[in-house]
């Protein structure tokens, strides 16, 4: 089975070269956008196994689109690729749903094994890069009143209404009781679960709600 992927660049230069590195032949362009707007009506008619996104683009800014799409798109792995190494960056993408965050400044190849790897469900992420996260997640850990644990840094890549939705699962309720307790559809609260699940590699949601509880 060939990975769907599809790009949301507003730079032609850069979208030509991406499209020439994924020109593999497990791999598949399934659709390129200039603009998050347009990303946020293509998307879900593709629905990619890997999306790849810039930070800056024009209107809304990537690390907004991924906050609109990733609940919507339980299924699809979010990457981003930019040349921004912005801690805040870095932290709102990951926090809002991103599985991995990439700069332009790596090679063709690493891009490739990076969209590979991303589709198994793996951290998309130079290793530099990953340090840097779970440093600042470790630090702000410390300064919240914890100063011995720090977090599961998988955990904190769960958006705010996947952390909402986690704690109550953690309390005991049932989808359709979040739902009424969210003032949303059941339908709505199966799709972040099931992307809750996915993100933290949880076999059930007893696991899940465990590993929330033990983070507590």
């Amino acid at each position: 089975m060939s990975i769907r992927v599809m790009l949301v660049e507003d730079h032609m230069l850069v979208r030509a070269a991406v499209r020439q590195a994924l020109d593999q032949p497990d791999l598949v362009l399934a659709g390129e956008t200039a603009t998050a707007e347009e990303a946020l009506v293509l998307a879900p008619q593709v629905r990619p196994d890997v999306l790849l996104v810039d930070i800056d683009l024009p209107g809304m800014d990537g690390v907004a689109l991924v906050r609109e799409l990733a609940p919507r798109l339980p299924e699809t792995r979010i990457v981003m690729l930019t040349v921004s190494r912005d801690d805040r960056h870095l932290i709102d993408a990951m926090r809002f749903g991103a599985a991995g965050y990439l700069t332009k400044d790596l090679s063709p190849e690493a891009l490739v094994r990076a969209v590979r790897s991303a589709c198994d469900g793996e951290l998309a992420m130079d290793r530099r890069l990953a340090a840097r996260l779970v440093r600042r997640l470790f630090d702000a850990s410390r300064s919240s009143g914890d100063p011995s644990a720090a977090p599961d840094p998988i955990l904190r890549t769960l958006t705010r209404r996947e952390t909402e939705i986690l704690r109550l699962l953690a309390d005991g309720l049932s989808d359709h009781e979040i739902a009424e307790t969210l003032t949303i559809s059941p339908r709505t609260v199966e799709s972040h679960v099931s992307s809750i699940l996915h993100k933290l590699d949880a076999r059930n949601r007893a696991e899940a709600a465990r590993r929330y509880r033990e983070d507590c």
